[in-house]
């Protein structure tokens, strides 16, 4: 990538204003210095289990593995106060057996990946089928990758004009559109992909860091640009664009941090996992292990609770 920016994305900078570095990376400092105790990390804990995607994206993904995942997702632990995750994630060819294990009306929607996932070099027809395929199997959402390339060489038309027809090969299905963060580079690219995503997306679609198939998937950091974006974008539109941070998210400790920077950024409307979601999977049992220390004052070892695919 060239150290100046395209001419296409500096434009957009100008008209949407650029990040202060510094600012964010001093705001994103100060989560980690939060305290919350006692029914407040009760509560967080719970919420953050809520929020998660819970997620297997192998080579080796069977139906049998898919189908445990999927009763992971709607039983998550034997304490009946634990909510069901928000969805599960899987590859095109794996939605059908997670649609025939969750059934028609569950609680926990099915996401899969799409559109070449996680490089997004086919053709855009391709890219197309293969989403239509997911939502006929039974996809309630649909992660798709942009065209890295295309915005680092300033073919900005060219990328949104991809995501709007992903969006409309969704049909009802809710879009998350992935930005892969780590190939944009910049704080500045990830704000300009952001909005030029955000623009052409429905209400509650989602905006996302990462494939977590990079070296650098979701930070305090990018999140808190995106998080900005969305709030700038909400006070000019009133349109509200959901959010999903995905790769590196394994701690319960992470979570909480993340879920303060969505409050203290974009306040308690997005606290829902129709507005804010997890892209983790490993995540799930840390969170369980630390309700079940809430509760009882003592850690159970790892292996207490089953084990779910591992975070992307």
């Amino acid at each position: 990538m060239p150290l100046i920016a395209p001419a296409a994305v500096r434009r957009l900078l100008k008209e949407i204003g650029p990040v202060d570095y510094i600012g964010i990376e001093e705001r994103v400092a100060k989560y980690s210095t939060r305290s919350i105790k006692n029914a407040s990390k009760l509560f967080g804990l719970k919420l953050a289990a809520s929020m998660v995607d819970l997620t297997t994206l192998e080579g080796k993904d069977t139906a049998g593995k898919v189908e445990s995942l999927c009763q992971k997702a709607l039983q998550p632990h034997d304490d009946p106060t634990i909510p069901t995750v928000a969805a599960v994630c899987v590859y095109p060819t794996m939605v059908k057996y997670a649609r025939r294990a969750l059934g028609q009306n569950s609680p926990v929607r099915i996401a899969s990946v799409a559109t070449a996932f996680p490089s997004g070099q086919a053709p855009l027809a391709t890219r197309l089928a293969e989403v239509k395929a997911a939502v006929a199997a039974g996809a309630d959402e649909i992660d798709m990758v942009i065209n890295r390339g295309a915005f680092l060489a300033g073919e900005l038309n060219l990328v949104q004009d991809e995501i709007v027809a992903v969006r409309e090969a969704c049909g009802g299905a809710t879009l998350k559109v992935i930005l892969e963060v780590s190939e944009l580079e910049t704080y500045d690219n990830i704000r300009a992909a952001s909005f030029l995503a955000m623009r052409v997306l429905r209400p509650n679609d989602f905006i996302k860091t990462s494939t977590g198939k990079t070296s650098l998937n979701a930070t305090l950091g990018n999140n808190q640009v995106m998080l900005e974006a969305i709030r700038d974008f909400y006070l000019e539109t009133g349109i509200p664009i959901s959010m999903k941070p995905a790769g590196g998210i394994r701690t319960a400790k992470q979570a909480l941090q993340f879920l303060v920077a969505v409050k203290e950024t974009l306040g308690d409307e997005w606290l829902n996992n129709t507005r804010y979601r997890f892209g983790a999977s490993s995540l799930l049992n840390d969170l369980l292990r630390q309700i079940e220390k809430q509760k009882t004052g003592a850690y159970q070892a790892p292996y207490y609770f089953s084990d779910a695919a591992e975070s992307y």
